[in-house]
């Protein structure tokens, strides 16, 4: 029995195939990989292939961002350089003046710069230094300069050379400026390329669903198509968009500080990259262990889903048969595994950040503690330790950025890799032979089936083997028989959504082999046993896909069918929205969908078990409703429910196939066959 409050009322997309479910599911997985990496990668850059100008620009502003941003540290250095320089004492000029007085001992002065030093100035700085020794400290050394003579002191004291400062740190600043830039360009570029080749590939997605034969949408489910039309495109997008030029900026950054640090000091290279090697190992170590725990955890996240779904679907079934304990001891048993798989995974995978905190801070300490041994002995000055503090930078963290990159490039190539299959699907065939075409205002509504097979491509016998029958203008024509006789099949190959073997199908003595689908679509009405009522108004509705339609058609079209009363209780009437959380019972969905029916003025009308889903009472007001949609025009009924096609002129009962009876309910009652087996069985006890 229908659920009459049903509130899965409306739907955003049309029911996959018009008539009739797929055959198989496949749920996209988003941490999948791709069949073939390369053909698929290659086949990106193939489609890319537009844009690779914008591209190649991107990417050559992320290189050139790169490059700014190692050779950087070395100007840095020279700042640091020039900085620290400037806050020592000029040892330079001691050992000048204690030279030139050791050397010169009658000599009464000496010119240093603009400063001259006299012979006395001289001695008393030597008697001020003489008692300095090894244990003195630097403040020793600063405050001993402030005793000395002012000409002494104006030559030794500390001094900043602020030009030479300004200099260094304007280059400093429009280089880090021009990397910014660079990179925001490059930022911009790549969005617009990644936002318009996704809109490209949902164009191009949008066009290959009308061109699928209706075979492909029942081997594929719904969420599968949707999947590729969304998750997959947005995942191209977002990974072309953040990783692509991620990618190449990691690269380089990682090359060019390890060029930049041999160039630099070799042995404060080798400790940089040492150090930072030993906590790479560690967390290679750590990566390993905790991939088995995030598949389990994958593995039992399903498991758990599984069951839920399970349980809710069926949730009227748990209830009466107090099956709720046992239902609850499955998911606590699945819900702790999920936990333990969660909690292992999620810890190891919480060490990853810390660990590479770890790996830069080590690196920070090593190239300290090594650098300043090599200061004490002159090899380096202090501003190379400040440029490897920041190479260690570089040096760490495009490890960590290829890696995603490349986790996310696999995910782009399977994504990729579903939406081109996609793509590639064989489509329908063309239809340049269809050269005639019929005029719905013209067609009298006669239908000729003649020797018609018809086989799944699935299937290792024919659905249809031998079909032949003749249908009047303006004929009732039932199709009925058991499940899997065909019914379904012989309508869709009439509305060509399939392509026949053998035999033929003629529209008022014209072959529909020579018609367009288009032209035999537009002279169908169809109701089906699915409703597909959008998000819209009921007019928008009503209305589908028409331009010249009234306000008054539309609600002449709902008085015929009798739902006028129930769209008046409405707040908005004709003019209230349908959305997902509205209550509307299947027999007042599907009179919606029969007043849009009635707005269609086509010769032929296919109903397609429009009652299935109704009771009794309903079901009585939808046949009313289908009796005025079939005035005048030749129809097609299938149905389940005899009941509702006693009145027909013409009963097919098909059985494999085959039509194994004819005639109308009264003729084939008499005869006592297959068709009176199974309108009596509907009524036994």
């Amino acid at each position: 029995m229908a659920n009459e409050n049903n509130t899965n009322t409306t739907k955003n997309t049309p029911p996959r195939g018009p008539m009739g479910g797929g055959r198989g599911e496949r749920l996209s997985n988003p941490g999948e990989k791709a069949k073939d990496f390369k053909g698929a990668v290659k086949r990106l850059f193939t489609e890319l292939n537009r844009y690779r100008i914008l591209m190649i620009v991107s990417l050559i502003l992320a290189v050139a961002s790169a490059v700014i941003s190692t050779i950087a540290p070395d100007k840095l250095s020279n700042l640091a350089n020039s900085i620290s320089k400037g806050l020592m004492v000029n040892t330079q000029n001691i050992q000048v003046i204690k030279t030139g007085l050791e050397k010169y001992p009658n000599l009464e002065n000496i010119e240093i710069g603009s400063t001259i030093i006299s012979v006395e100035d001289q001695y008393k700085m030597i008697s001020i230094m003489s008692t300095m020794n090894e244990n003195s400290t630097s403040q020793d050394l600063y405050a001993k300069v402030d005793e000395l003579p002012e000409s002494v002191k104006t030559v030794i004291e500390p001094k900043m050379d602020m030009d030479e400062v300004r200099k260094i740190a304007l280059g400093l600043f429009i280089m880090y400026t021009i990397s910014a830039l660079f990179m925001f360009i490059q930022s911009l570029a790549m969005t617009d390329v990644s936002n318009k080749f996704a809109r490209d590939l949902r164009k191009k997605i949008s066009k290959k669903i009308n061109k699928l034969p209706l075979s492909y949408f029942d081997q594929h489910s719904t969420g599968d198509i949707l999947s590729r039309v969304t998750n997959d495109v947005d995942t191209i997008a977002q990974s072309m968009n953040q990783s692509l030029a991620t990618l190449f900026t990691s690269t380089v950054l990682f090359v060019g500080s390890i060029f930049m640090m041999f160039y630099t000091n070799w042995i404060m290279a080798l400790t940089a990259i040492l150090s930072s090697a030993i906590g790479f190992m560690g967390v290679g170590k750590i990566l390993k262990k905790s991939q088995k725990y995030f598949v389990a955890r994958q593995t039992e996240l399903g498991n758990l889903n599984g069951h839920i779904e399970e349980v809710y679907s069926g949730l009227n079934v748990v209830k009466v048969y107090n099956g709720k304990k046992e239902a609850d001891k499955t998911f606590d048993i699945l819900n702790n595994k999920v936990r333990e798989t969660n909690q292992k995974s999620q810890f190891l995978s919480g060490l990853m950040h810390p660990l590479m905190g770890f790996i830069g801070n080590l690196g920070y300490v090593m190239v300290c503690i090594v650098g300043a041994l090599l200061t004490m002995n002159n090899i380096i000055t202090f501003g190379v330790i400040v440029a490897f503090m920041i190479y260690v930078r570089l040096f760490t963290n495009p490890l960590s950025q290829i890696a995603q990159a490349l986790t996310s490039l696999q995910s782009t190539a399977a994504a990729g890799e579903r939406v081109f299959e996609f793509l590639d699907e064989k489509e329908m065939s063309k239809q340049n032979e269809c050269k005639k075409h019929l005029n719905k205002e013209d067609v009298k509504g006669k239908i000729e089936f003649e020797h018609v097979v018809f086989q799944y491509d699935n299937n290792d016998k024919p659905t249809i083997k031998d079909f032949t029958a003749t249908a009047l203008p303006g004929q009732k024509i039932a199709i009925v028989g058991p499940t899997g006789a065909g019914k379904t099949t012989m309508v869709n190959l009439l509305m060509k959504f399939y392509e026949i073997q053998s035999g033929d199908i003629r529209i008022d003595g014209v072959s529909t082999k020579d018609l367009t689908r288009e032209n035999i679509h537009e002279l169908f009405t169809m109701v089906l046993q699915d409703t597909w009522l959008f998000e819209g108004t009921i007019k928008e509705n009503i209305a589908y896909n028409r331009d010249n339609v009234t306000d008054e058609q539309i609600k002449e079209a709902c008085k015929e069918v009798g739902i006028a009363h129930f769209i008046k209780t409405l707040p908005n009437g004709y003019n209230s929205k349908l959305s997902e959380n509205d209550s509307i019972s299947a027999g007042q969905r599907q009179l919606l969908t029969i007043a849009r029916g009635m707005l269609e003025n086509a010769p032929f009308l296919i109903l397609d078990e429009a009652t299935s889903n109704v009771d009794t009472r309903t079901e009585e007001l939808v046949q009313k409703a289908m009796d005025k949609l079939s005035e005048g025009k030749t129809s097609f009924i299938i149905a389940h429910r005899l009941s509702t096609i006693r009145n027909a002129d013409l009963i097919l009962v098909m059985q494999e196939g085959n039509i194994v009876e004819q005639g109308n309910h009264e003729e084939l009652m008499q005869k006592g066959g297959a068709y009176a087996q199974l309108y009596n069985s509907q009524f036994e006890l």
